[in-house]
């Protein structure tokens, strides 16, 4: 069987990351929880290692979550789905413009894999009502249904509890003994590379308070939690007292070419090792 690797194309996408979160997992764990899980590199990288029991996987957007949810119930429906979707600009215009409400779940799910893997830079935002408008992105020959990553995806999905739902419900399902990776929207390490819109809700400062405040209480009832974050002064000021380490990626979410390149991030631990 094929090795499943992320479906999407994830702005902030943790695949440049994962030597360095795998390094500070904890040896042994009981269920996973991943509830900002984007492209979920870090499951699909856990799931290949067979490193992974009970799975939490979430998200407060419903659109992404429509994509597991579509892949783990009717894979063979969504490839389906997908093989209709051609790369051309009109052709992506006509499918973003969809409502998803009209569609059914592998369409929904096809739409946004499409819209992913032929929009500019892979970026996934929405305006304040909720649509996804980011202009059709310039490829020579872009893989829009990749068979075979698609069914191994479905594969390590099957069983998964997989759900959307805000971040803090956390708190609900992780016991003593199980094991959370936040990968929240980055702290704005400037006005250009700030890319919040992921949602029409955005992320801010208080929604970055109220995560570390989640992330305190995880580590009082002893669940363990690892969080990668932007390095800047607020999020520094934010997790004071956590062991807290910073590393170097590549990053390419900025309007200006040459605020790309690599850039501080953080990681972070609840409990100590």
């Amino acid at each position: 069987m094929n090795r499943a690797r992320p479906v999407l194309k994830w702005a902030g996408g943790k695949g440049q990351l994962l030597p360095a979160l795998l390094a500070r997992l904890p040896e042994t764990f009981a269920a996973y929880h991943e509830p900002f899980v984007g492209g979920g590199a870090l499951f699909f990288a856990l799931a290949a290692q067979r490193r992974v029991g009970p799975v939490f996987l979430s998200d407060a957007n419903p659109s992404l979550i429509d994509v597991y949810l579509g892949l783990q119930t009717d894979v063979d429906a969504v490839i389906v789905a997908l093989r209709r979707h051609v790369y051309d600009r009109d052709r992506y215009y006509a499918v973003r413009a969809l409502n998803p409400a009209d569609l059914s779940l592998p369409e929904r799910a096809a739409r946004v894999i499409y819209l992913n893997k032929t929009c500019y830079n892979g970026l996934y935002r929405e305006n304040r009502a909720g649509q996804f408008n980011v202009p059709f992105g310039r490829y020579a020959n872009p893989t829009i249904c990749d068979e075979p990553n698609l069914r191994a995806a479905a594969a390590v999905l099957r069983g998964v509890d997989i759900a959307c739902r805000p971040f803090t419900t956390v708190l609900d399902a992780a016991r003593p003994g199980d094991f959370v990776y936040f990968d929240p929207p980055y702290d704005p390490v400037s006005r250009t590379a700030n890319f919040t819109g992921y949602d029409r809700r955005g992320f801010g400062p208080d929604d970055q308070r109220r995560l570390r405040d989640v992330f305190a209480e995880l580590g009082r009832r002893g669940v363990r939690a690892m969080l990668s974050n932007s390095d800047t002064p607020f999020i520094r000021e934010l997790y004071a007292g956590f062991p807290l380490e910073q590393v170097f990626v590549g990053r390419v979410v900025n309007s200006k070419v040459e605020g790309r390149g690599k850039v501080a991030e953080v990681i972070v631990v609840n409990l100590p090792a």
